[in-house]
């Protein structure tokens, strides 16, 4: 059960990677900008999520869904992954609605 969350994050992130693939438009259009412009987003949710943990906002809560392994106290390991998501979601869109708009 508690490797179900992480599974579901690693199976949307591959759709994620087909559609990259199948449309060109992130990793499949320019890797290395598309990987400092993920890792420049991934970096600022880390250190809001690190904020959000040292101001008494933001806590695991114990859920059966996700590991026990912990990044830092409050931290789970499938955060990385879902802001991994997160990102990638959002620089696709952006690419693909702007792809879109100028061939309409």
């Amino acid at each position: 059960m508690q490797w179900i969350y992480l599974g579901l994050l690693l199976f949307s992130i591959s759709g994620l990677m087909t559609l990259d693939w199948r449309h060109k438009l992130a990793f499949w259009y320019d890797a290395r900008r598309t990987a400092l412009t993920i890792g420049f987003g991934i970096a600022v949710f880390v250190v809001w999520d690190i904020l959000g943990i040292v101001l008494g906002i933001f806590f695991h809560g114990n859920s059966p869904y996700t590991l026990p392994f912990r990044l830092a106290p409050e931290f789970p390991i499938e955060e990385l992954f879902f802001l991994l998501l997160l990102c990638y979601v959002t620089l696709i869109l952006y690419r693909g609605l702007g792809r879109w708009q100028r061939t309409s």
